[in-house]
């Protein structure tokens, strides 16, 4: 397998991701049409955390972090690193030295389908990262890998310059060429809940205004005034 690191790869706008980290991932993940989530393993390791950032991936051995150090070579300001090993893993890849790198380049955050290691200093930091796990086992740096290519992270694809978006609810991928609409569609979605909220603040049953007695009636729900004896 020939090994590679990408210097430059395309990516959304700014101002787009932006937006896109304003929504949130559940409005986006429904947004695209419930895709793109990551499976839910992947937690915030501090409950503020938030990102919205374009991927450059890094495929690694398991147990080693070299292809990370030379990852932050490639990224630009406001980067986010997806980091996956190519078999399971739950060693602490990444910890506060990496991350101080990180933030001597502007890289955003991680997300890792692994495990991190001084999570309270990375947290002291603001340095916001989803994993898989947390562990003070050690890493290597012996095996070569790849940087922006295609990977799956926690079940969802990503290609390098997609927006990552991340938060308490989890991590949702973006395709880059969707970005732009997928923002619009998240604007629309705001609105409509807005609108909604008003109206169950003021008391109103969804089962009435999303027309769902209809659904009850056809699925041979029945309403009774009281259970019969049996």
């Amino acid at each position: 397998m020939k090994h590679r690191i990408i210097r430059k790869i395309a990516r959304a706008d700014a101002e787009i991701i932006q937006t896109l980290g304003q929504q949130g991932v559940a409005t986006v993940h429904e947004a695209q049409g419930r895709a793109g989530l990551m499976r839910p393993y992947m937690r915030p390791i501090y409950g503020s955390a938030k990102l919205a950032a374009s991927a450059v991936t890094v495929s690694c051995q398991p147990g080693d972090n070299l292809m990370i150090h030379a990852a932050i070579e490639v990224c630009q300001p406001g980067d986010v690193l997806v980091v996956v090993p190519t078999s399971e893993s739950f060693d602490g890849m990444f910890g506060e030295l990496l991350a101080t790198s990180c933030r001597a380049h502007a890289v955003a955050g991680l997300v890792i389908d692994a495990g991190v290691r001084d999570v309270a200093d990375l947290t002291a930091m603001n340095f916001p990262v989803w994993s898989r796990a947390i562990s003070a086992q050690g890493t290597v740096k012996a095996s070569p890998g790849s940087v922006n290519v295609e990977v799956v992270c926690a079940g969802a694809l990503v290609r390098p310059g997609d927006c990552i978006v991340g938060d308490q609810d989890g991590v949702v991928v973006v395709k880059r060429a969707r970005a732009a609409e997928v923002a619009r569609l998240g604007a629309a979605r705001i609105e409509r809940e807005r609108k909604n909220r008003e109206r169950l603040r003021a008391g109103e049953l969804g089962v009435d205004f999303y027309g769902l007695r209809a659904k009850l009636v056809e699925l041979g729900v029945e309403y009774v005034d009281e259970e019969s004896e049996m």
